[in-house]
């Protein structure tokens, strides 16, 4: 799929790496681009090719007041997401569900209003951001690995179940990015904005799967070893 001249509509655009896949679709040539947040009034706008639209995640009417004011859209980012830091026996369980709710439910429910909105524009691409912490858990962020294990298996069968109508699901893997939700970490992070390079560099080539650092691409190599030799090398929680 070529980026230029798509229309594109991205989830949590007013920050991290939301904000970059807007500032690199422009870049690249988008016709348009929707930038989404759960609070529009905080997206920032310099280009008139960018329309802000509210969509909640956990909202389903903001979902399809989204999906009816985008028609014309070609590539989904699916960025929006939550993390609450909650360990499953100690946390809270709203706040458990709620990362379920965010990055699960919620993410389905804005693919399946787009479903058909791709379809009629000829299939075009989703892009859904995971994380390394697909394939790992580590303590002080259960849930989230929890929820973004069960996103990573739903990109895939949603790649299938899409297949027919020629749309592209991608999932974007990564570490960590110097984002405000990695704010207190103390790893290493990558720039936000080699998150949308790559991962629209996969959607032009292609690429079911998107691998943007060193940190996912050890975790996936690790995947057919003994995993007691992974959580071996892993800091104590």
């Amino acid at each position: 799929m070529d980026v230029t001249d798509s229309i594109a509509l991205v989830t949590g655009a007013n920050r991290g790496i939301g904000r970059r896949f807007v500032d690199e679709l422009l870049a690249r040539g988008a016709a348009k681009v929707y930038a989404t947040a759960r609070r529009p009034e905080l997206i920032e706008v310099s280009d008139p090719r960018v329309e802000v639209l509210r969509l909640d995640l956990l909202d389903a009417r903001s979902v399809t007041d989204a999906a009816a004011a985008a028609p014309d859209v070609t590539l989904l980012v699916n960025n929006a997401g939550v993390a609450t830091r909650a360990n499953l026996l100690t946390g809270d369980l709203d706040t458990i569900r709620l990362e379920l709710d965010t990055h699960v439910f919620g993410t389905l429910g804005v693919i399946r209003a787009f479903a058909p909105v791709l379809a009629s524009n000829g299939g075009g691409a989703i892009v859904n951001i995971l994380s390394a912490l697909s394939w790992f858990a580590s303590g002080g962020s259960s849930a989230y690995a929890v929820a973004k294990a069960a996103e990573w298996n739903m990109t895939n069968a949603l790649r299938i179940e899409l297949a027919g109508q020629k749309t592209l699901v991608q999932g974007v893997h990564l570490g960590a990015a110097d984002t405000d939700m990695m704010a207190g970490y103390d790893v290493p992070k990558i720039d936000p904005a080699e998150v949308a390079r790559a991962s629209l560099d996969g959607v032009e080539s292609g690429a079911i799967e998107v691998l943007v650092d060193d940190a996912s691409r050890y975790v996936k190599a690790s995947l057919a070893a003994d995993p007691a030799q992974f959580y071996a090398q892993l800091p104590a929680n």
